[in-house]
């Protein structure tokens, strides 16, 4: 019985990033929207443009080869699976010894290298455009991404994240200056790897600025719906990594009784709503930058992540 309720958590964990993803980018568009006093898409309208992709007819290149077909489901699977690692209402499921950092990084830049190769298989100027600067910004956030990885094992002594949350919520943790950097390297990171303002602005097409829908326009029907629905996923899923690192309160321990997990869910749901306020807020706050000027943005986040771990080896406590 114990076994069925831990693959029941499990398995509404991963449908549960499933089916918010769409929804918290819907919220972060309407927020956006009410910021400049304008009306904006129902929340709901991620979910309709999923399904009216969905029904479309695929139309291919002549030159698209096999690589160019498959590889939106690849993407797809690889970043659900990264954001059904991370814990998002509970530690310690039935998975979560694969919830390891550094593999999750590992599927992310799986599916980011398809993507690029993707980009490049039908041989567009704009796809090759596309692709060299997705691998440009990967060259700086990955590096940032693992440093700020091994800081946080150097504090909690693991990679695992439900360790890390574990050691997170304790008392041992406390304020520390390395912390700190590592939470702003990641805040960086994310914006970069999500394509969002200032460093690429996921609703316009401009030829000179754009990145990531430079890489998918040839895509149609349901290619495009697993790709974008990739992207509603990665964006759910930095801010569940951020939430469980930086803020784990209501993180249900294993073996609580069932009623806990209904109140760690309305914390996660509470955390994500936080967190999308706070980037529609900053995004209509703040220019989209050039793009030679992004190198400059991700490398404050390798500096800062670089910085935490070097204090970490000076001093344990700072």
């Amino acid at each position: 019985m114990a076994m069925i309720t831990e693959f029941a958590v499990q398995g509404a964990q991963m449908m549960l990033v499933l089916l918010l993803a769409p929804l918290l980018t819907g919220f972060v568009r309407k927020t956006k929207a009410r910021l400049l006093q304008r009306r904006g898409p129902s929340l709901l309208q991620p979910y309709r443009d999923l399904l009216r992709l969905m029904r479309k007819e695929v139309v291919l290149a002549d030159n698209a080869s096999w690589l160019f077909r498959v590889s939106p489901y690849l993407i797809f699977a690889a970043t659900w699976v990264a954001a059904a690692l991370i814990p998002t209402f509970a530690t310690g499921l039935t998975f979560s010894w694969t919830a390891d950092l550094i593999a999750i990084v590992a599927l992310l830049g799986s599916a980011r290298f398809f993507l690029a190769l993707a980009g490049m298989d039908v041989g567009t100027s704009f796809g090759g455009i596309g692709s060299s600067r997705e691998v440009m910004i990967a060259s700086l956030a990955e590096p940032a991404m693992l440093l700020i990885v091994f800081s946080l094992a150097l504090v909690a002594g693991a990679t695992q994240l439900s360790t890390i949350a574990a050691f997170m919520n304790s008392p041992q943790a406390g304020l520390r200056v390395s912390l700190g950097m590592s939470l702003i390297a990641l805040v960086i990171v994310a914006i970069a790897e999500n394509g969002r303002i200032p460093v690429d602005n996921p609703a316009t097409h401009l030829e000179l600025t754009m990145v990531h829908e430079a890489m998918i326009l040839e895509y149609s029907g349901r290619h495009l719906a697993m790709i974008e629905f990739a992207t509603f996923l990665k964006l759910l899923l930095y801010m569940s990594l951020i939430s469980c690192v930086f803020m784990p309160w209501g993180l249900v321990a294993p073996g609580s009784p069932p009623a806990l997990y209904l109140v760690g869910a309305l914390a996660y749901l509470g955390k994500l709503t936080l967190g999308g306020f706070l980037l529609a807020v900053f995004e209509t706050a703040i220019a989209k930058m050039r793009v030679f000027r992004v190198p400059d943005f991700l490398g404050v986040a390798l500096m800062l992540a670089l910085l935490g771990t070097l204090l970490l080896f000076v001093s344990r406590s700072l």
